[in-house]
């Protein structure tokens, strides 16, 4: 049985370097290179066939998560990208970058549907509402924001941090957001 098994990741660490992937160990770990830059986030898609990262290197790229090819090379942005999210359905991607913007990006094609500027700083954090028709973001500039998803305009611009806002969330009804910041508070906002 032992034999079957050490052939078995034998020939799967065969498969990964046949694209281009390095199999570290035995142990399954397989290394994702493209970005030239250090990787900010790593994360899979609702559905688990797609892998998500963002990096200093002003990209962001949506991988195969069975073959680990670069599916899309998310291009645009002229600073690092901070973060980036995919939406509750897996259809859009949003990523926020030391540039000042948010950029809204269709996961199957790589084309840039909105660009949300606004924001006086780096943003830090992007979340989608639950139905992923809003999203909030936040960053150096203190402000925590609301936007539609489709127009790619600004709902709301909640203020009242007095330090950067590093992480923001909808609530499961999607009626309220939740911020972090360096100012050592947590707030609870009302979306209008």
């Amino acid at each position: 049985m032992k034999q079957i098994v050490h052939l078995s990741v034998f020939l799967s660490a065969l498969a990964l370097l046949a694209y281009g992937l390095h199999a570290a160990t035995a142990s399954g770990v397989v290394e994702l290179r493209g970005h030239t830059n250090s990787v900010n986030i790593a994360l899979f898609s609702p559905d688990g066939a797609k892998i998500l990262t963002a990096s200093d290197d002003r990209t962001a790229r949506i991988w195969d998560a069975a073959t680990g090819q670069v599916l899309q090379t998310l291009t645009g942005h002229t600073n690092d990208v901070n973060v980036a999210i995919f939406s509750p359905d897996g259809k859009k991607v949003a990523t926020a970058s030391d540039d000042r913007t948010v950029r809204i990006w269709n996961a199957e094609s790589g084309q840039v549907l909105q660009t949300l500027t606004g924001h006086t700083s780096d943003v830090y954090a992007v979340a989608f509402s639950p139905d992923g028709r809003k999203i909030v973001t936040a960053g150096d500039d203190r402000t925590v924001r609301i936007w539609n998803v489709e127009s790619g305009a600004e709902l709301q611009r909640l203020t009242g941090h007095t330090d950067d806002v590093y992480s923001v969330a909808f609530s499961p009804d999607g009626k309220r957001v939740v911020s972090a910041s360096e100012d050592r508070t947590v707030r609870i906002w009302t979306v209008e």
